[in-house]
């Protein structure tokens, strides 16, 4: 299996997802602006999505494959097929549990995430309103993180790829054709949510028949697989649970600024989401699996190369995304998001935001490079502590940033990505030491080079577009036009300049064996 072509399949169906995800957050920003409705769908969507990502892209997900890897390096397709029988078993019927816990105890989830919605009535029981509709959301979706896992394992990546675009169907929807029909037009997307998880777990279901691993109920108490993923989750729960902790302790400060902050946030972290979507989290997805045969075949020079091969890859595309985010950050903001009652106050405020996260770009999709090569040898326990350590860093930095320094929205972004890049740059630490991984040689030339060629791309799209507030008078047509001429521009004399410099794609091509 050629990983590049891999990743270049998954990219392109992770690609197809985020543009509608645009094309959805635009028509949210059209209709609901960055005010109260706004801020209480985010706040009651974020609780469920905070939720998927501990438990089934998380912690289950890098504790389950490494050791259904395992199971279908060492043992047999019967064995492997039993694992998945009854790992689904469990999971379903926690996730029932869960559910209705979650529904049940809305007020006091909002109460928590949200603290700062108190003070206002009305947006605190439309939140909790909108989380009881949304909060189903989390057992189609660990059940489908759980589908993806095991075909990407058997190197199904595309479907898994895909599967987000169903989400971003059903709100686009109901925005367009739906959002009338409700007392309270918001209350469209959060069904939407709901109807959106169903969609993506129905979707998956032919192409896990197709191998043979369709689930089936088995309940078995002393399975020892599942035994080992559970004991492999305590930690990772932990250990993903750090980052989302992070995450929900800036919706708390969020919730105390003044109104639009967290739309704001969630504005510029959509646009955040889109490189790290599209190459981080692919690349975490196509290495994993990768990953975790090269340990359970003890193949360590192997296992360090696959790391190698997705260090350089991830600087070679991270880098300029993150220097484009910022140098284009008002252009980018305008042409996706200041229609109807997105105001030029929400563009500026936003684009605040999308510069402080595009600082700490590299950081966060290191990070999903570098935290596989801990999870491939079931070693959770390390990035546990290291999370532990970068959470308390980056609530040190945001007292200082919004209390101290007075930087509001701006500075709970900023601590969000310098705080990534203190946990890549620990991983990567300890990586090294562990003796996990050696650098090829050749490191010093390469980000040289790649420096020169950041810094000409910077300089030409800096020239290139212009004054920030021309772009507030451009029609629709013109914006869209003149932004896909500077992301192309920039892409061209970004790669022309690696070109010259003696990069070439078949460089990075890698195999491996499936």
């Amino acid at each position: 299996m050629n990983l590049l072509k891999a990743l270049a399949k998954v990219g392109s169906m992770t690609f197809v997802s985020r543009i509608l995800g645009f094309v959805r957050d635009t028509l949210i920003a059209r209709v609901f602006g960055a005010g109260m409705f706004s801020d209480a769908f985010i706040v009651a969507f974020k609780i469920p999505n905070l939720l998927r990502r501990i438990s089934a892209e998380g912690a289950f997900s890098q504790a389950f494959v490494p050791i259904l890897a395992e199971y279908k390096s060492r043992r047999g397709f019967e064995e492997t097929q039993g694992l998945v029988n009854r790992v689904a078993t469990w999971l379903g019927i926690i996730l029932v549990a869960v559910t209705l816990l979650g529904m049940l105890a809305a007020p006091w989830i909002v109460s928590l995430i949200a603290p700062g919605f108190r003070a206002d009535a009305a947006k605190m029981q439309l939140t909790v309103e909108l989380l009881r509709i949304t909060f189903p959301y989390i057992f189609f979706i660990s059940l489908v993180s759980m589908a993806g896992g095991v075909l990407n394992t058997y190197n199904r990546f595309g479907i898994p790829a895909f599967t987000p675009v169903w989400l971003n169907v059903a709100m686009i929807a109901a925005v367009l054709f739906f959002a009338d029909y409700f007392d309270e037009p918001i209350k469209a997307l959060a069904w939407a949510v709901f109807v959106g998880g169903f969609l993506q777990l129905v979707f998956q279901v032919p192409f896990l028949k197709q191998i043979g691993l369709l689930p089936k109920f088995d309940f078995k108490r002393d399975d020892e697989g599942v035994w080992r993923i559970l004991k492999l989750m305590g930690p990772a729960v932990l250990g993903v649970s750090v980052a989302q902790v992070s995450l929900i302790l800036n919706t708390i400060f969020a919730s105390f600024l003044i109104t639009g902050s967290v739309s704001w946030l969630y504005y510029a972290d959509r646009l955040m989401e889109f490189p790290t979507g599209v190459l981080g989290v692919a690349l975490g997805t196509i290495l994993l699996p990768s990953l975790s045969k090269a340990y359970a075949g003890k193949d360590d020079v192997e296992y360090s190369q696959l790391l190698d091969w997705g260090l350089r890859l991830t600087c070679i595309l991270a880098a300029p995304a993150a220097v484009a985010l910022a140098v284009l950050s008002a252009p980018l903001v305008t042409s996706l998001f200041y229609y109807g009652k997105f105001t030029p106050l929400d563009v500026a405020m936003t684009q605040q935001a999308l510069i402080a996260y595009s600082i700490g770009l590299l950081g966060l999709i290191l990070v999903k490079i570098l935290a596989p090569g801990f999870y491939a040898r079931q070693n959770i326990k390390t990035p546990v502590k290291i999370g532990v350590f970068t959470l308390v860093m980056t609530q040190l930095m945001n007292m200082l940033f919004v209390f101290v320094l007075g930087l509001q929205h701006v500075g709970l972004a900023l601590a969000i990505g310098l705080g990534a890049c203190v946990n890549a740059s620990l991983l990567y630490f300890h990586l090294r030491r562990a003796g996990y991984f050696q650098p090829q040689p050749g490191w010093m030339v390469f980000l040289l080079k790649l420096f020169v060629a950041l810094v000409f791309m910077g300089a030409v799209l800096h020239y290139a577009m212009g004054e920030a507030s021309a772009w507030l008078g451009f029609s629709l047509i013109k914006r869209l036009v003149h932004i896909g001429g500077l992301v192309l521009l920039g892409g061209v004399s970004y790669f022309a300049i690696l070109m010259l410099l003696g990069f070439r794609p078949g460089d990075y091509m890698r195999r491996v064996n499936r």
